[in-house]
């Protein structure tokens, strides 16, 4: 059905089961936060306090006025209303994607309220549905208070380095992993082949199959190294595939360089992408793994210029 052919049963029975689909997204949001950012996760269980209050007034007006049986009638079974996202999907964001969301949130509840007011007849229900618009459009500038609340306290600056520390841990590190040992391994097999063929399809082909077989080696190395519960690192099969496609990534780089058919500018190009995939791997060393820029430089271009010359010398001798 279409929202504005809703009565005003049925529009009351609409909100009672989105104020109690809102609690329970921002219930999801404050348990899937509660251990690494507690005060996003106090944010929403205020909130989601508040949603139970309206509920219950929902509830009791509807008794008075239609009796004790409410039908269920949910967004999704009205053209024109917003869908929520599945709360679900929650565990997959940071907090102030969380909280970006929930302001969303209040803002189409307001909305909502706003229209079903003006649908309505009833004097009590006309001012209850008027009185939770004028609410919700209360809650976000109350949540931004408690946002700045909690921001005065170092609550927020102190989530922001947890979330950069998990960021660190679930991402940057499987994936450094990978870039290094894609970028730096398969030096050896593909210079050897190039230097001892001088055929650039050959070449191209020993390079594939190193990354991808790096990548897979190294995929199910770092899925199967630890499984996420007691180093916070998160799911283990996400950093393998991290870590895989990484790897593969790293190979792949200066691989592709040979299926230029001219041997000698596709292995200088091959050479210039290599420095390239250094930087970058000092770069990142830098800039997240807290190490300094002069040290992560010297120990990647040492370590890549040592495989480089042993593939060359082997491919060469």
């Amino acid at each position: 059905m279409h929202f504005r052919e809703l009565n005003e049963a049925q529009l009351l029975a609409l909100a009672i089961t989105a104020e109690e689909e809102d609690g329970r997204i921002y219930h999801d949001f404050a348990e899937s936060l509660r251990k690494d950012y507690p005060a996003s996760a106090d944010l929403f269980v205020r909130m989601a306090e508040e949603e139970s209050g309206h509920r219950h007034r929902l509830i009791d007006l509807y008794r008075q006025r239609f009796g004790d049986h409410i039908p269920l009638i949910r967004r999704q079974d009205v053209k024109g209303f917003l869908v929520r996202r599945p709360s679900w999907l929650g565990r997959t964001l940071r907090p102030e994607k969380a909280r970006a969301e929930a302001a969303l949130m209040e803002i189409a509840a307001h909305n909502f309220y706003l229209a079903a007011a003006q649908r309505a007849t009833d004097a009590s229900v006309r001012q209850l549905l008027g009185d939770l618009a004028e609410e919700e459009r209360k809650h976000e500038h109350a949540a931004e208070q408690i946002n700045e609340a909690q921001a005065a306290s170092g609550a927020v600056e102190h989530e922001s380095e947890t979330a950069r520390r998990i960021f660190v841990l679930r991402f940057v590190q499987p994936g450094l992993a990978g870039l290094m040992d894609g970028s730096v391994s398969t030096l050896a097999p593909l210079f050897a082949a190039a230097f001892a063929t001088s055929s650039t399809t050959d070449t191209f082909k020993v390079g594939l199959a190193a990354s991808v077989g790096a990548g897979i080696s190294m995929g199910f190395a770092e899925a199967l190294s630890d499984d996420g519960k007691l180093s916070g690192r998160g799911a283990p099969a996400l950093r393998g595939v991290v870590c895989g496609l990484m790897t593969t990534l790293g190979g792949i780089g200066h691989t592709l360089p040979y299926l230029i058919g001219n041997f000698h500018l596709a292995t200088g190009i091959a050479i210039g992408v290599v420095v390239a995939e250094l930087a970058a791997i000092s770069w990142i060393r830098w800039r997240y793994m807290d190490t300094r820029l002069l040290a992560a430089t010297f120990q990647v271009v040492v370590g890549g210029v040592l495989v480089f010359l042993a593939g060359w010398l082997i491919g060469a001798g």
